[in-house]
């Protein structure tokens, strides 16, 4: 055999040497096609020139004569790595053919050659990701992109070490939908549709803590999706985000458990995407759940999801901006996932309380300390993410046994942070700060109507340079504040949601407070569910999803 010897690192000993040899002069092919196949692999040049005495038919006839000078120098040559990186897959059909006859032969007498030849083969099973990467991000944009997000999804099944990029760019996708299609405009085309049928319709506000109650034969509805959304780009995210979810489903549980290796390697993969796209992108209402979804897997990866927060939050290195996002998906997730536990709550509250206290000791001394977005935007952001973590948790936080509850709550020491001359109360959102006020005057924590009423008569400016400035009327949301995980309005989360009341602490009768106060704690929590027969997951089904739903996109 000719040429595909440049592949394959002979035996150092002259026996093993001359057992392939002989191995290879029993070859199916035999001495006459040695030379064609030669001509044939040396179309190209190679990127290193081999030189010894003679073709390589020569120097094995040779060889076979006693001569074995040639066949020493052949042998040592082929030792050099170089020779080794040959593209022999490139080659007509005949050599490929010839050289795994010859890989066969070669192992079968010469078994330690087994590992390095299956290496090699396997090394060729995965192509180069880069070159295949290259074309999919090209006809995402198509009239039909939940076939191609589909498909984009069974590749990373295939090939994971394509799954971070195609995750990013799904995402990415599915961002520039979220931003055009609002909570708000997506609640209002659901309610004018509702209003032209006939019917009523209220959808839930930031404080709306009741259960979105589901009878039993909506739960159990055919296979058909006939509750389309009504906005033409939610319903298309809303398909689309089905089939992400339903594949993250897929990815992370086997045999109905989470297996927490996958999962991991999923959540590194996830948690990348999210620091690049979501947490510098401001409210957007729907795609952060693919976060929520994983973190209710396990406790595990919603601690690790806190944690995180939690660093971008306290580091000084990172922009005021993403500290303040960081923030807001605190308050949030603590508020809304009903999957965390009490004492998770607690530590986190712990953990935030006192980074407030030490950031107010440190201001007292200071120049600084006074109401000012610009210079306190984390300052303000953590003290929302506690009190609307407080407005939604506090009946947990106070059942059992009340006193002790009472306690814990006072060694907070809200009263520090509402009366510091940052005055927190005056930045936050309207909404969070009158229920924190009616609740902690309920307990008597905290008196908060004489701070807010001074922050109401006064035209301070709210934000403003250190050297002061004109007095403006103060901005309704001066922290530009969203709840990243205020109730999902997509059909799609309606389907993942499980609402079940995770502790319910009887109202004490309070006139004062009815109305006022949420009634319930019911937090907003996803588990996983299974999906409907239309959205079935990438990782699990064979060909394209159906087209019963895919109408052209209206972008």
């Amino acid at each position: 055999m000719a040429a595909p010897l440049l592949h394959t690192r002979l035996p150092g000993d002259a026996a093993a040497s001359a057992s392939a040899v002989k191995t290879l002069g029993a070859s199916r092919t035999g001495i006459s096609n040695m030379r064609a196949l030669e001509n044939d692999f040396f179309n190209s040049p190679p990127r290193k020139t081999v030189r010894f005495g003679g073709t390589v038919t020569e120097v094995l006839l040779k060889y076979k004569k006693g001569e074995t000078n040639d066949f020493e120098l052949l042998k040592n040559q082929l030792l050099d790595p170089d020779i080794k990186r040959l593209p022999w897959l490139n080659r007509s059909q005949t050599v490929v053919e010839e050289y795994l006859a010859f890989l066969g032969n070669l192992v079968s007498a010469q078994t330690v050659f087994l590992r390095p030849c299956l290496s090699m083969i396997a090394s060729h099973f995965v192509p180069r990701k880069s070159l295949l990467f290259a074309y999919l991000p090209a006809n995402f944009d198509t009239c039909h992109r939940e076939c191609y997000v589909h498909n984009l999804l069974r590749i990373s099944v295939y090939f994971p070490t394509l799954r971070h990029e195609i995750l990013e760019l799904i995402i990415e996708k599915l961002l520039k939908l979220d931003v055009n299609a609002s909570r708000q405009d997506i609640e209002d085309a659901e309610e004018t549709a509702t209003q032209t049928c006939g019917g009523t319709d209220s959808t839930e506000g930031l404080f709306n803590m009741d259960e979105d109650e589901e009878t039993e034969h909506e739960i159990k509805a055919g296979p058909a999706r006939l509750d389309q959304m009504v906005h033409p780009v939610a319903e298309r995210l809303d398909i689309l985000m089905s089939l992400v979810l339903s594949y993250m489903k897929d990815v992370c549980y086997v045999d109905g458990k989470v297996d927490n290796s996958k999962t991991k390697d999923l959540y590194r993969d996830l948690i990348n995407v999210f620091d690049r796209l979501l947490l510098p992108t401001h409210a957007s209402c729907h795609v952060q759940f693919f976060m929520f979804y994983l973190c209710s897997f396990k406790l595990g990866f919603a601690e690790a999801f806190l944690e995180h927060l939690w660093k971008k939050l306290q580091d000084p290195s990172n922009p005021a901006i993403i500290r303040q996002a960081a923030g807001n998906y605190i308050g949030s997730f603590l508020a809304r996932a009903k999957f965390i536990p009490l004492i998770t709550v607690k530590s986190c509250l712990d953990l935030l309380v006192n980074w407030l206290h030490i950031y107010l000791n440190n201001q007292d001394s200071g120049t600084k300390a006074f109401c000012d977005v610009a210079l306190h935007g984390p300052f303000y952001s953590a003290c929302q993410a506690v009190f609307y973590t407080f407005v939604f948790r506090h009946k947990q936080l106070l059942s059992g046994n009340l006193k002790e509850g009472l306690r814990y709550l006072q060694s907070l020491n809200f009263e520090r942070i509402v009366m510091s001359q940052l005055n927190p109360l005056k930045v936050c959102l309207p909404s969070v700060v009158n229920f924190f006020a009616a609740i902690t005057n309920k307990y008597q924590l905290v008196f908060c109507y004489t701070i807010i009423e001074r922050n109401n008569r006064q035209m301070l400016p709210v934000i403003r340079s250190t050297a002061g400035g004109d007095s403006v009327q103060t901005c309704t949301n001066p922290l530009d504040t969203f709840f990243p995980f205020d109730p999902c309005v997509l059909k799609s989360a309606e389907e993942l949601q499980e609402f079940k009341n995770p502790m319910k602490v009887e109202d004490e009768d309070d006139d004062f407070l009815k109305g006022e106060v949420p009634q319930n704690d019911t937090v907003i929590g996803i588990t996983p569910s299974s999906f409907d027969a239309h959205f079935r997951s990438p990782s699990s089904s064979v060909g394209s999803p159906p087209m019963l739903y895919m109408q052209p996109s209206p972008l």
